[in-house]
């Protein structure tokens, strides 16, 4: 459990959103995904927040954290749970 605040910011078609909302579910992490495949208004919301018009987008605690590439480089410096907020990277972190 988190008391981070996860949101992805995801299309359905795109390969690599598939993979980040895959890589958060591995981790347990409750987040909240936004679809943005058919919905203009959140997807113009996601470019002002993150900069950019690619997807997947993913803030912790309103903070950018990046899109797949960069969760996967969370993960493999053993970071990825701390910055979420859960599971043993929390509690090493402490």
């Amino acid at each position: 459990m988190t008391d981070r605040k996860i949101e992805i910011y995801f299309n359905d078609w795109c390969p690599f959103s598939q993979r980040a909302l895959a890589l958060l579910d591995k981790t347990g992490a409750a987040y909240d995904a936004i679809d943005v495949t058919d919905d203009p208004v959140r997807e113009s919301e996601m470019v002002i927040r993150a900069g950019s018009t690619t997807v997947p987008q993913v803030f912790v605690d309103n903070t950018l954290i990046g899109g797949y590439t960069d969760l996967r480089r969370l993960q493999a410096r053993g970071h990825l749970e701390a910055t979420l907020g859960i599971g043993s990277g929390l509690q090493a972190a402490a």
